[in-house]
């Protein structure tokens, strides 16, 4: 599972951040790629990733604020222009309709292929062919939400020698039985196949989140995660000012990921006032939480799989 950071800045653009946007491509589930949010020139940033626009069918939009959405109308437009027909489904707060229709009709802008937008609320669950996404609450300045994405277990590897030990040779019985399927045999032997995997493959977990000041929820919604994406916007000691506006600091970010034992954290959002403090940053991130990383625009973090 790969995390591009197309866009890691907060509010406006600075000359070494962009505004917020993130894609995930999950490399086990044919190279399947998922956008959060879509900041104004997320394109550009595409142009400089290994994401293709065309290959999106998710999207993830965490809050209406310009800084998240300003790039969407664009990218939808673009997507057809170079040729895609596949279906896309845009997840966001109330108002995203209105807002992605307005923007396609005062601009004449036509899509080839089926847009399909669901407004979403807190407790929400999508189901997809490899993953659930859960929808959490946070606390902005208007409707934010975090996102759970849990991968669905994978079956246990199948017990070949012990399949031969019963004369059983390789072919369609075995795509069977690793399904978790029954077979009968040629002799009339029935074979179930959960007698013949090993234990489940657990999926990954991981949390997106939004614009917010701290919200407690979010610590059991992101209990043991592989991998937490909190904003911070401002540096730690600066509190009041962030929550004021519906933000977080670093240490705020930092106790989130410490009371939900996840297992890495990665901050974003960054405010551009910090435009010369990168190494502070940093280094302030590691010391709040072992590991922390502050993704810089075009990193990308690669989420090993779970050993059996």
């Amino acid at each position: 599972m790969e995390f591009h950071f197309l866009g890691t800045g907060a509010g406006v653009p600075s000359l070494t951040r962009n505004v917020s946007s993130l894609a995930v491509r999950f490399l086990q589930q044919k190279g399947a790629q998922w956008l959060f949010d879509c900041g104004e020139a997320t394109q550009h940033q595409l142009m400089r990733s290994a994401i293709s626009p065309s290959r999106i069918d998710r999207v993830f939009i965490t809050h209406l604020h310009g800084d998240h959405i300003y790039g969407l109308p664009g990218f939808l437009g673009t997507r057809s222009f170079q040729g895609a027909v596949t279906p896309i489904t845009i997840y966001g707060p109330p108002g995203l309709e209105a807002f992605i229709q307005a923007s396609l009709n005062v601009s004449a802008t036509y899509l080839r292929y089926e847009l399909i937008i669901v407004e979403v609320e807190h407790g929400l669950i999508i189901d997809t062919d490899f993953a659930e996404v859960s929808v959490l609450a946070l606390q902005h300045t208007l409707d934010s939400f975090a996102f759970r994405i849990k991968e669905k277990p994978k079956p246990g590897i199948l017990d070949v020698e012990k399949l031969r030990s019963l004369n059983v040779e390789p072919g369609p019985v075995y795509q069977k039985l690793k399904q978790g399927e029954s077979v009968e045999l040629a002799d009339g032997r029935i074979l179930h196949g959960q007698e013949f995997l090993g234990p489940e493959k657990p999926g990954r977990v991981v949390v997106i989140a939004g614009d917010s000041k701290p919200v407690i929820e979010l610590i059991a919604f992101a209990e043991s995660a592989d991998l937490l994406i909190h904003e911070a916007t401002f540096r730690s000691g600066r509190e009041v000012d962030a929550h004021e506006f519906g933000h977080s600091t670093i240490a705020d970010a930092a106790s989130i990921a410490k009371a939900a034992n996840v297992k890495q954290l990665i901050l974003t959002h960054i405010s551009s006032r910090y435009v010369m403090e990168e190494e502070e940053l940093k280094q302030e991130a590691a010391e709040a939480y072992e590991g922390t990383m502050v993704a810089n625009d075009l990193l990308v973090y690669t989420l090993q799989a779970k050993e059996r």
